[in-house]
């Protein structure tokens, strides 16, 4: 007997390439379950399915940063529930100093759909009851016909897992000018945030101020730092410049609306602009200025 759920959830996360630095990305999770009708002649009750998955997805996955630890560009130590992690890529170097549920732990060379897969459906076995005997998980993107970008951030003030400091969207972003659709600015700032960390310039530090491994060897010339404290602890990031945008403010989906819309005013005085900015799948926010 089968039972499927399509649209479980989506996991928004972001992960480290050796070729593209910190990816932000969403993905959508479908889910087919194979087994014996238990007690109460089901496989498994849909509301438990869509709160024992849904929450062991978002407990090992969800804004998280995955990290490939069988990649050798991949450094980290752990003392407590405290991790340091070094990695290299063609961006530059990249260093956390995180509590340890900032981080999923991937045993892969590489973070893609087949390999986050696994590691869910390993996870999964365990939470779910035994007449469950096959679980297989779609990972999958939204399906876009418009631009979108790839952003990392973190949010100090937010009171949930929003908090970690490396966590992201793949998001698309509508934008109007004068009433119309203006798909040169969508493709502007799809360029400009492509595959982008965005920092609040309220968490800027020194990178000489940060406690990161005894590895690191950087200077503010070439990354910048940022550390706050949260609730769920102490948050410490040093980026490459190359991989940043700064912004003046926190970088909630709300924020970052208004911040698009404000630039394009002052890049286009006289015009007026309306932006529909997703925060990866099927949310976000809208706003109007000019």
């Amino acid at each position: 007997m089968q039972l499927f759920v399509k649209d479980l959830t989506v996991i928004d996360f972001s992960y480290l390439c050796p070729k593209r630095g910190m990816v932000g990305e969403s993905w959508i999770v479908d889910v087919l379950l194979e087994g014996g009708l238990d007690e109460q002649n089901m496989v498994l009750d849909f509301a438990k399915v869509k709160r024992t998955i849904k929450q062991t997805i978002d407990a090992v996955a969800d804004h998280r940063l995955l990290v490939p630890t069988a990649c050798s560009s991949v450094r980290w130590q752990q003392q407590g529930d405290r991790v340091w992690m070094d990695f290299d890529s063609q961006l530059g170097e990249i260093h956390l100093a995180c509590p340890s549920q900032a981080f999923a732990l991937v045993p892969t060379e590489q973070i893609d759909i087949p390999s986050v897969n696994a590691f869910l459906q390993k996870a999964l076995r365990e939470a779910l009851p035994k007449n469950v005997e096959g679980i297989t998980l779609t990972l999958r993107h939204e399906i876009l016909d418009t631009p979108y970008y790839h952003y990392s951030h973190g949010l100090r003030k937010h009171d949930g897992n929003c908090q970690r400091i490396a966590h992201g969207h793949r998001s698309p972003i509508h934008v109007f000018e004068n009433g119309s659709p203006a798909p040169k600015w969508d493709e502007y700032w799809a360029k400009r945030w492509h595959d982008i960390y965005l920092g609040s310039e309220e968490d800027l530090v020194s990178v000489d101020t940060l406690n990161l491994s005894s590895q690191t060897r950087i200077t503010d010339d070439s990354h910048y730092g940022f550390h706050y404290q949260a609730p769920q602890g102490d948050f410490q990031l040093a980026m490459p410049k190359e991989g940043c945008d700064l912004i003046p403010h926190d970088t909630t989906v709300e924020l970052l609306a208004d911040y698009i819309a404000t630039t394009l005013v002052a890049k286009v005085p006289g015009s007026q602009f309306k932006v529909v900015a997703f925060e990866g799948v099927g949310k976000g926010a809208i706003v109007s200025k000019g």
